[in-house]
C-alpha cells in the first residue's frame, strides 16, 4: 500500500486540548477557513495537520529553539541584531524583506498551519523577477496550480472573484497577472498573523535572544 494512502487510512488524534488552543493551532483566528478537530479527513492538508498534532507544534520556545539550532539559521541568529528584530515590530514590510525575518514569520505560520501564504508571496516576488517571457506561462500556470486552484495542494485563502480574474490573467501572462491575488494574501498576513507573531513566543524569545547577545 502507498505510504500516503496508509496515513489517509490511519485515525490519528491530538493530546487533549481547549477549545481556543484548539483554535488557535489550526489558524482558525480571523483566517477565513473554518476551524476542523484532529481526526476529520482533509486529504493532503489533513494529513499535514495530523502528523503536525503527532508533534504537538505549538506557539512555545521549542520553536525558536528549532530556529535556534537547525544548522541553517544558527548562524543567521548569530547575525541578527536586536535593532533588526525590533524593526519587524515596526514594518511589515520591514519583516517580508528580512531574509532571518521571513524565516521566524515562517516557522510561525507554521504552527498555525499557513505557511503557504508566505510561500505564495514568495513565489509571486520570485515571479515577477522573471526575465524570459517564455517562462512566464509556465511559471504562471505552476504557481495557479500550487496555490490558486480550487484543492490546490497549498491553496491560499482569497475571494472568488480574484481567483477568477487570476485565472483569466493566465490566459495572457505578465509579470503582474499575480498582483491581485498576492495583495489579498499580503493583507490577509498584515491583519490577522503578523500582530499574533510579535504576541508569540517565538518572537519574543527570539528578541530577547538577540537583546543579550553579546556585540
Amino acid at each position: 500500500m502507498h505510504q500516503s494512502t496508509k496515513l489517509r487510512s490511519f485515525s490519528l488524534s491530538c493530546p487533549t486540548r481547549s477549545a481556543s488552543d484548539m483554535d488557535a493551532a489550526l489558524g482558525g483566528h480571523g483566517t477565513g477557513k473554518p476551524t476542523r478537530p484532529c481526526g476529520f479527513n482533509l486529504g493532503s492538508r489533513g494529513i499535514r495537520t495530523h502528523l503536525s498534532c503527532l508533534s504537538q507544534k505549538s506557539d512555545s520556545f521549542s520553536d525558536f529553539s528549532t530556529l535556534q539550532y537547525d544548522g541553517k539559521h544558527s548562524q543567521a541568529l548569530k547575525r541578527l541584531t536586536a535593532d533588526e528584530a525590533s524593526r519587524w515590530a515596526r514594518s511589515f514590510d520591514f519583516l517580508l524583506s528580512h531574509k532571518y525575518g521571513r524565516s521566524a514569520f515562517r516557522a510561525f505560520l507554521q504552527t498555525e498551519f499557513s505557511e503557504e501564504n508566505l510561500e505564495f508571496w514568495v513565489a509571486c516576488e520570485e515571479y515577477r523577477k522573471t526575465r524570459s517571457l517564455n517562462k512566464l506561462s509556465s511559471k504562471a500556470q505552476h504557481i495557479f496550480e500550487e496555490f490558486i486552484e480550487v484543492q490546490a495542494p497549498r491553496e491560499v485563502n482569497i475571494d472568488y472573484p480574484t481567483r477568477e480574474l487570476t485565472k483569466r490573467n493566465l490566459q495572457h501572462p505578465t509579470l503582474s497577472s499575480f498582483d491581485l491575488a498576492q495583495l489579498r494574501v499580503r493583507s490577509l498576513m498584515e491583519r490577522d498573523s503578523y500582530p499574533r507573531f510579535l504576541r508569540s513566543k517565538i518572537y519574543n524569545d527570539l528578541l530577547s535572544h538577540t537583546q543579550k547577545s553579546p556585540c
